[in-house]
């Protein structure tokens, strides 16, 4: 089995207790107006392009077997997307790295390998293994074979979601999970659909199956100027906690703009130094 990964990030201190590893796995049901990963949106392997990076060595041209690449007669370097395969010659090609690969795929052992490699920092802080995205239960079969492995090294596991998975899943992540990182966007369904894409409703359904389930929850809120920063939903926020057993805290997170300069890197058809 394997799955597809973007991002293996060490030393993280922000998402569970002490020193973790977090695993970002690539593909997601949301479409969030502020997401801050959109290289995880796609559950394929996509390639970046950075122009500023670009020395016009023309490599990449030479190396690919669609033509996706060209330079016009200034020398600006034009990617067509609506050919590429993402076959990754071009990365390989590529010396001054302008051309990257998002995402490979990996098998489990192979990134609890590198999960494992920090176990001392774990043991000696309380630390452990995060899974994130994208949302990792669109992944669920290798997400829930990678908790697993997780457990069976002792290590504490938690999962950063947006709850918008089956609760098949949710009921099979249940053991396999110390602590939910779970996503409280927005208040109100219509609102919540017009932010992220998808409806609330079996979302707060997890929600509640979690906490009766005996679940160790913290709700990550981000607050969006002009979009949830309302005392509406503040107030949601605090009946929410109110109301839900197995709610710890609730982590209320500012916008950073970090998306605004990855997405044109992978998302543009055409991109142009």
């Amino acid at each position: 089995m394997t799955g597809c990964v973007f991002n293996i990030q060490k030393f993280s201190i922000h998402d569970g207790p002490g020193i973790r590893t977090t695993v970002f796995l690539k593909g997601c049901p949301l479409r969030c107006l502020w997401c801050h990963n959109p290289e995880g949106l796609s559950r394929e392997r996509e390639i970046e392009f950075e122009p500023t990076k670009c020395i016009g060595c023309r490599a990449c041209e030479a190396a690919c077997p669609r033509g996706c690449h060209s330079f016009d007669g200034e020398g600006r370097h034009l990617y067509d997307r609506t050919a590429c395969t993402r076959c990754g010659a071009c990365v390989t090609a590529c010396l001054p790295g302008s051309l990257k690969n998002v995402g490979n795929e990996m098998t489990v052992d192979e990134v609890m390998k590198k999960v494992m490699a920090d176990k001392i920092f774990y043991d000696t802080s309380g630390g452990g293994m995060t899974v994130s995205g994208g949302e990792p239960f669109f992944q669920p079969d290798f997400t829930l074979a990678l908790l697993r492995a997780a457990k069976e090294e002792g290590l504490h596991t938690a999962a950063e979601t947006s709850g918008f998975c089956s609760r098949e899943t949710i009921r099979s992540a249940l053991p396999l999970l110390d602590l939910f990182l779970f996503d409280y966007k927005a208040t109100g369904d219509e609102l919540h659909r017009k932010l992220t894409g998808v409806p609330q409703t079996p979302i707060l359904s997890n929600l509640r199956a979690l906490s009766e389930a005996g679940a160790k929850i913290v709700l990550r809120c981000p607050i969006i100027p002009g979009a949830n920063d309302t005392q509406e939903h503040f107030a949601a926020i605090a009946a929410l906690m109110e109301t839900t057993p197995g709610i710890e805290h609730a982590d209320l997170e500012p916008y950073h703009p970090l998306g605004t300069g990855k997405a044109p890197k992978i998302k543009q058809r055409f991109i142009t130094s």
